[in-house]
């Protein structure tokens, strides 16, 4: 081991899904999309699929509620919804 670095074999999180605890989520409005693909650049999550279609899409497993994605659509199609409990 070199003085000062630790090396480990890197991890996987995708096994957890963190988007249980979130408060909101974006709800899309596909007529609006532009398919411009701004959400999928700005998620700090990466949660944000293309679907063959060639919209973009939050995976709700993971997708924390944090409204990024919402805030940088230019044509407002993503808008966030309170959670409801389940």
């Amino acid at each position: 081991m070199t003085p000062g670095c630790i090396v480990s074999e890197p991890g996987n999180a995708s096994q957890y899904k963190t988007g249980d605890w979130r408060s909101q989520l974006p709800v899309h409005n596909f007529k609006k999309c532009i398919k411009c693909g701004l959400c999928y650049v700005f998620c700090p999550e990466a949660c944000i699929n293309e679907t063959k279609e060639g919209f973009f899409e939050a995976d709700l497993f993971y997708c924390k509620g944090c409204g990024i994605c919402a805030h940088e659509c230019p044509t407002g199609a993503i808008v966030m919804k309170d959670e409801e409990e389940k």
